[in-house]
C-alpha cells in the first residue's frame, strides 16, 4: 500500500501501531518484530536531522553490508520509513 497507506494508519492510529503494521504489511517477507525498535530509533534521529548516525543491528541479528550497524540514511531507505519522518529540513 505504500506511503498513503501509511498516511492513513497513522490519521487513524498511533505511530507504533502504524509502524508495526507496514513493517509486517510493506515488507516481503515481513521484518521481524526486534526491527520495530530499531526503526523507532532511525525515525528519532531522522527527524533530528542525524542521518549519518549509526543503528546497531546486532541485537536483531541482521547487518548491512557485511557490518554489525548501518546508517540511518540506509535504514530509513531499506525499511521505507519516509513517511514517519516529521523533519521536512532534510
Amino acid at each position: 500500500m505504500g506511503r498513503m497507506g501509511i498516511e492513513s494508519m497513522l490519521e487513524m492510529t498511533d505511530v507504533d501501531t502504524a509502524l508495526l503494521w507496514h513493517l509486517k504489511s510493506n515488507h516481503y517477507p515481513p521484518l521481524p518484530d526486534c526491527v520495530i525498535g530499531l526503526a523507532k530509533q532511525a525515525i528519532e534521529l531522522a527527524n533530528d536531522g542525524d542521518w549519518d548516525a549509526r543503528i546497531n543491528l546486532k541485537e536483531a541479528g541482521i547487518s548491512w553490508r557485511g557490518q554489525d550497524s548501518a546508517p540511518v540514511s540506509a535504514c530509513v531507505e531499506a525499511w521505507h520509513l519516509d513517511a514517519f519522518i516529521t523533519n521536512e529540513d532534510d
